[in-house]
């Protein structure tokens, strides 16, 4: 049996620590078998050797973001946990330094910690899941991170322009105004992290490109950020032209949700066609994200969850 304590700067910080309603505490009490007490700004632990050498731990690293942001929610609690515990390898190297506006832009869960380590270590990463889960906006937020730190000379945004039950045939204006509406979603996300004015010069020195999907063919890429949003609505030979602009020093994510292909009957879908093919390939990474890494509105999480619950009873 050991104990340890740990002083903190105010009573502010030790409250913010222990979360609403001892939130936070109970969960690294529960999680880790020892017994935490706080007063005169100080954190007292006792218990287990090797339990207090942890609880230590996740306590310093939770002091950190709460000494960097002002606050910690419950999933930096569980991520820094399993960091510890070693049930999450990789994720100490997860956090995004960009802010904008004062707001700091970081994953907000475990999967999107190991979607932003793997972006960071790989070269080519696959990011799968449903709506909200931070798919595009985290890897915006990485490549808006690379060009402002010069490890890269551009960043692209690309975006198949798949109709989704519409066609663009019947929008109006010319080819720019026609394609303007899908990759809509990728200047939103830069919206988030820069002015309007600087994203507006740096479209203008080539810095950043938005462009659709048919646009690629025939290019190299090199020194680039390349984000493919929308992945689930290429065909197999689209994927393999776009992979195929890889040009030297360049990273490439590409993103998608494979329950909203939006593809004519009976075409394959280039994103899980190329997961399958590129599993063994050195340098490719495939991420997963689940519900429970949706960050949106509240009720996101509970509308894909119905649609997911509908899809076998229609089967049947």
């Amino acid at each position: 049996m050991s104990e340890a304590t740990i002083p903190l700067a105010d009573s502010k910080t030790l409250l913010t620590l222990f979360g609403t309603r001892d939130q936070h505490l109970r969960k690294i009490r529960d999680s880790l078998g020892v017994s935490v007490s706080g007063r005169d700004d100080r954190i007292h632990i006792e218990g287990p050797d090797e339990a207090v050498a942890r609880a230590t731990e996740v306590f310093e690293k939770l002091k950190q973001v709460v000494d960097r942001y002002g606050l910690v929610s419950p999933e930096e609690v569980s991520q820094i946990l399993g960091l510890v515990s070693g049930q999450a390898p990789g994720e100490e190297s997860s956090a995004i330094e960009l802010q904008h506006a004062g707001k700091a832009i970081r994953p907000r869960t475990a999967g999107q910690s190991r979607y932003v380590s793997a972006i960071r270590d790989h070269d080519l990463v696959f990011c799968v899941g449903p709506a909200g889960t931070g798919k595009t906006y985290l890897a915006v937020a990485m490549a808006v991170q690379a060009l402002r730190r010069e490890q890269i000379r551009k960043i692209v945004l690309v975006r198949p322009a798949v109709e989704a039950g519409e066609s663009l045939g019947f929008l109006p204006g010319d080819l720019q105004a026609k394609i303007n509406p899908y990759l809509r979603p990728l200047l939103d996300a830069l919206r988030e992290m820069m002015d309007y004015e600087q994203i507006k010069r740096y479209t203008e020195q080539d810095l950043i490109e938005m462009i659709p999907l048919a646009y690629m063919r025939g290019r190299t890429l090199n020194d680039a950020f390349v984000i493919l949003d929308e992945a689930q609505n290429t065909t197999v030979p689209q994927m393999k032209m776009f992979l195929t602009r890889m040009g030297l020093g360049t990273k490439m994510v590409v993103s998608g949700d494979t329950t909203q292909v939006d593809l004519p009957g009976h075409t394959q879908s280039g994103l899980i066609d190329a997961i399958h093919r590129l599993s063994g390939i050195q340098g490719f990474y495939q991420v997963t994200l689940h519900n429970e890494d949706i960050v949106r509105h509240r009720l996101v999480q509970e509308i894909v969850r119905a649609y997911e619950e509908e899809e076998p009873r229609r089967r049947r």
